[in-house]
């Protein structure tokens, strides 16, 4: 079935701790993980926030990736979502492999398959 996109979810654990409060390194980490999965960079923003951790997010023409991590649990939560032929695993893979996640939990959903049929029986009067 076509879809408009795919969206990798990923819970990383086992992360080293140093490279998740690491605003710069994660931020080439994406940008570079973007690139090898073929996709064009438009923008980059990315916060570190005291005492630990780091938000950001890698807008590209295809879509986005995003990450929030917590060096304090060795835990990140990302987020890789792909339009067109880019495979997001690819980029969500590279980033697991930096971060050094010693256990990934991967959900790929697809994205823009059509609209959902509910049916009228479905429907409950309020």
């Amino acid at each position: 079935m076509d879809t408009m996109g795919r969206h990798v979810i990923a819970e990383l654990w086992g992360c080293d701790e140093d490279k998740l409060n690491n605003m710069s390194y994660i931020e080439q980490v994406f940008v570079d993980a973007a690139l090898k999965a073929g996709a064009e960079v438009r923008e980059v923003a990315f916060h570190k926030f005291a005492p630990h951790g780091v938000s950001g997010v890698v807008i590209i023409s295809e879509s986005h990736l995003t990450i929030h991590s917590f060096p304090e649990h060795g835990y990140a939560s990302i987020d890789v979502y792909t339009c067109g032929d880019l495979d997001p695993t690819v980029a969500s893979d590279f980033i697991a492999d930096c971060l050094q996640a010693s256990t990934s939990e991967v959900i790929e959903v697809p994205r823009g398959m059509g609209p959902v049929k509910i049916e009228k029986s479905m429907i409950k009067s309020l």
